[in-house]
């Protein structure tokens, strides 16, 4: 059984999605332990809630390298084999990048390369395309630029705003992070370069 290790910032529902698809047999998997770097986040609450392990460790006036070491510390002490960021707002350093290679999973609000960074929503509704969506990716040392495991498109739609628009693709979240996860954990992803390929 592969250990999964959640990083969140906030209410954590792709955390809770994977979670509950993990209840119901859809990804073989444990969750490990579940990690924030904000002591009120609902999903540490939640997490707590599930009986899971949860840590709350602080990021606060610490550089990122400094954090990152002892999130890493702590992913490596519960043996986490896959780590998922589910709304953990911060970047990641080279150095916590280079301890998981290929095996940081993140989940991004629009259609990558399109919209990267923060208020992805509002820089498509800004741009005035028709369509936008999301994007689960491995994590590399840019930002949100990693190779490409699952996409979902979703329509803009008249009259939408910044919160109608990110309801309709976070229900899209919830179904292809897990699809993605399921996808890593089979063994059957080969990323070379930028390029994600799945084996039968």
């Amino acid at each position: 059984m592969k250990n999964l290790g959640i990083l969140l910032s906030g209410r954590g529902s792709n955390f809770e999605a994977i979670a509950r698809n993990i209840q119901a047999g859809t990804i073989p998997a444990r969750i490990a332990v579940v990690i924030s770097n904000k002591e009120d986040a609902a999903g540490l609450s939640r997490a707590n809630e599930m009986g899971l392990k949860s840590l709350f460790l602080p990021s606060k006036g610490k550089d990122r390298e400094t954090y990152d070491r002892e999130v890493v510390a702590s992913l490596k002490e519960y043996q986490v084999d896959l780590v998922c960021l589910a709304g953990f707002m911060r970047v990641l350093s080279p150095y916590f990048v280079r301890a998981f290679p290929g095996r940081i999973l993140n989940i991004h609000p629009a259609l990558l390369p399109a919209f990267p960074g923060l208020d992805a929503q509002k820089q498509a509704l800004d741009y005035g395309v028709q369509f936008t969506g999301c994007t689960v990716h491995v994590v590399d040392e840019g930002v949100d630029t990693g190779p490409i495991i699952r996409q979902a498109v979703v329509p803009i739609e008249a009259g939408d705003t910044v919160e109608s628009l990110s309801a309709r693709i976070l229900t899209e979240e919830h179904r292809i992070y897990s699809e993605a996860i399921r996808l890593m954990l089979s063994g059957r992803v080969r990323i070379e370069g930028r390029r994600a390929t799945f084996e039968p």
